[in-house]
């Protein structure tokens, strides 16, 4: 009798200890399944990120919170924000300057076309004092050499000016552009003394592949370029 009792409890134990460990099985397969699910994500979210047309705007976390400097896509703003991202263009095709809209820096936020990248934001001075700002567009990553046929407008305050990488054949800026990038990372930098409480300065940045450029050729077909502008706090006075 002892021994059947024994028989039946060791029986009881190892069935809930089979229980137990496809319980613990399925739950470790849960957590593998979330794991591969936010490292897909992260990887789309950088594959995403990092194709053509990319483009970033940020200005210092210490000079939004110390001194108010902040970033919009209206000029009406109830939350200040240190980083806009605009929406991406895929499988951008190239086109001629002369094909985007005269009006293309009348329209706030993101408003891309079907072969350029076209976003507006206001950098505004939330704080108390008045401040002077640097800011600088940069490139981020490029691959295939498709920088030499890529174009910026950028829109200060409703003034435009184009830029362009420096003629492949050494020979200055093209004819398209008014100024050549100002290295192989930066293409261009704006400041602003005497930026009043309260001020804001509007931009748009509308970036193409210029079609005329004698560097738009087969081989920069795929490649992908990735733009960031950063801002920051010059000094107080």
């Amino acid at each position: 009798m002892a021994d059947e009792v024994r028989n039946t409890l060791e029986l009881r134990r190892t069935a809930k200890e089979t229980k137990r460990y496809k319980i613990l099985i399925r739950i470790f397969g849960l957590i593998a399944l979330i794991l591969i699910m936010i490292i897909a994500t992260g990887y789309a979210i950088s594959y995403f990120y990092t194709k053509f047309g990319s483009f970033t705007v940020k200005i210092d976390k210490y000079d939004m919170v110390q001194q108010g400097l902040a970033l919009s896509e209206t000029p009406e703003y109830n939350v200040s924000q240190a980083v806009l991202n605009a929406d991406i263009v895929y499988n951008m095709t190239n086109i001629s300057g002369k094909d985007i809209p005269a009006s293309v820096d009348k329209i706030n936020g993101p408003h891309n076309g079907d072969s350029y990248i076209a976003y507006t934001f206001y950098l505004i001075n939330a704080g108390d004092d008045t401040i002077s700002y640097e800011g600088q567009l940069e490139i981020e990553g490029v691959t295939k050499n498709v920088d030499e046929a890529i174009r910026l407008a950028v829109y200060k305050n409703g003034k435009k000016t184009v830029y362009g990488k420096t003629k492949s054949s050494g020979g200055g800026k093209e004819a398209d552009c008014d100024s050549e990038f100002l290295s192989s990372t930066v293409v261009m930098k704006t400041s602003q003394e005497g930026f009043k409480a309260k001020a804001k300065d509007k931009y748009t940045v509308v970036i193409w592949l210029e079609g005329n450029d004698p560097d738009c050729v087969d081989d920069i077909v795929g490649g992908t370029i990735k733009f960031g502008m950063n801002f920051h706090i010059a000094e107080t006075t």
